[in-house]
């Protein structure tokens, strides 16, 4: 994930804001425009989106040549309880603790992305029963994100396999729900793991997937 900082009073989310809504009026423009210098404007425009951004602490940035309408990415992340534990896994890239999930791949729906992310980052196979939350990754609290991203939560039950890290993840294990490791928290909060904890335990509703 492209992650900046947020240091200066909510100055470099403002700004990546005003960048992303440039990028994705100049990529608009290059999917539709036919007229050779209105591209050429729409070109030129996405170059200062992402001079604006490279103001908000991400140096060097440019936004990538896409096709199409653009439209927020998708993270998917499974909760896996045990009693009253959690399944995390340790990720490489960053040493702390999330739940298993990423990128959806295109060509597979919600559910078979995020039975699939976990089986490939903790060596379980599970089955995803609910929905427990679908939060904008920005208004939800999360730090500051290049892309715009939209994150799903499921509860998820392990159907078998065993614990096994992977490229991505180092160990995998079970903690307390109120006794948690150092969270990524780029890619989970707590209050994402205890409101999935308070629907497997059958104190609120998710939505049940078919």
């Amino acid at each position: 994930m492209s992650d900046i900082k947020d240091e200066s009073g909510g100055r470099p989310a403002a700004l990546l804001d005003i960048s992303r809504e440039l990028a994705a009026i100049a990529q608009t423009g290059l999917t539709y425009a036919k007229d050779p210098y209105d591209r050429e404007r729409y070109a030129r425009l996405r170059l200062l989106a992402s001079a604006v951004l490279e103001t908000a602490g991400v140096p060097d940035f440019r936004w990538p040549d896409e096709l199409g309408y653009p439209t927020p990415k998708v993270d998917v992340r499974g909760a896996i309880f045990e009693g009253g534990q959690v399944l995390l896994i340790k990720e490489i890239s960053t040493g702390r603790w999330t739940l298993p999930g990423g990128w959806a791949d295109i060509n597979l729906s919600p559910r078979e992305n995020v039975e699939k992310e976990c089986r490939e980052e903790s060596g379980y196979t599970v089955t995803a029963t609910r929905l427990t939350a679908l939060l904008d990754r920005a208004r939800a609290g999360y730090p500051p994100n290049v892309h715009s991203i939209y994150k799903l939560f499921f509860l998820c039950t392990i159907t078998g396999g065993e614990p096994t890290p992977s490229i991505e993840s180092s160990h995998v294990e079970f903690f307390p729900v109120h006794a948690l490791p150092e969270l990524d928290l780029q890619r989970v909060r707590q209050a994402d793991i205890l409101h999935a904890y308070r629907i497997f335990k059958g104190e609120t509703a998710g939505i049940q997937l078919n």
